[in-house]
């Protein structure tokens, strides 16, 4: 199945050879023209908030970096490279975009609910054939990229927002933080490459298939981790604050209740 998927028509173009890395930007014209859409747009939405403007700028600068930079060659070529740019999609961009535009209110689904989406499509396009797929054609790329960001985008609002309670978004936190381990880990400890397309695309660049695929599971914890940790530690640090906030007025209360009995 997996081999009579042509991969010809990647959107990223042609595995590039590392002589010609530097030179294989991507110059699709829709792409470049809805990032500069996004850039005045984030600009104008950030004009009276210079902290919105930023998130919002970094956000693009990044997007820029993983559709347009060399980088979405190398993913052709190189899991690893893949696995990155979606460590990179979904740990940096996600948060960003989740801080300076969350979702409407009638997308704000439970918690659960979007702990268990982004988890399923992380692992969905992760599977052997929906990434030979994901490499098939722009139609099923586009896919791929914005079932993961949108997902995570729904999971970084909840993880970030006050609405949602501390001891919850520390569990989402590391619920997310250990299946992305355990993907990670699946694909370190594999004794065999996963991935057909990247058998044939990894030498030029020194790797066999298996150590390229290797890599890529090590970048999933090295890249992606830190994130969700930094906000379940962040999460516990003001639960905590609360939880001492809360203790000191009820002794407070208790002090001033205390002769009247």
């Amino acid at each position: 199945m997996l081999d009579r998927i042509d991969t010809s028509n990647a959107y990223c173009g042609l595995p590039p050879l590392p002589a010609d890395l530097l030179r294989a930007w991507n110059p699709d014209p829709w792409l470049l023209a809805a990032l500069l859409v996004f850039a005045v747009l984030g600009w104008r939405l950030g004009a009276s908030d210079r902290r919105r403007r930023s998130q919002l700028t970094a956000a693009n600068v990044l997007l820029a970096v993983l559709f347009v930079s060399p980088l979405c060659a190398l993913t052709v070529a190189l899991f690893s490279a893949r696995a990155l740019h979606h460590m990179v999609l979904i740990a940096a961009v996600a948060p960003l975009l989740a801080a300076a535009l969350p979702p409407p209110a009638r997308w704000r689904w439970s918690l659960a609910w979007r702990v268990a989406l982004q988890a399923g499509v992380l692992w969905l396009w992760h599977a052997p054939l929906p990434y030979a797929l994901a490499l098939s054609g722009p139609t099923a790329y586009w896919l791929m990229q914005l079932t993961l960001l949108a997902s995570a985008w729904l999971l970084w609002d909840a993880l970030l927002s006050p609405r949602v309670p501390a001891g919850r978004a520390v569990l989402a936190a590391l619920a997310t933080s250990m299946q992305m381990g355990l993907l990670g880990a699946l694909l370190v400890f594999a004794d065999r490459p996963l991935y057909a397309h990247h058998l044939l695309t990894t030498a030029p660049y020194g790797l066999p298939a298996l150590s390229d695929q290797q890599l890529g599971g090590l970048l999933m914890w090295v890249v992606a981790l830190p994130p969700y940790i930094a906000v379940a530690l962040l999460r516990t640090r003001r639960l905590l604050e609360e939880a001492g906030t809360d203790g000191a007025r009820l002794a407070g209360r208790s002090s001033i209740e205390a002769p009247g009995r």
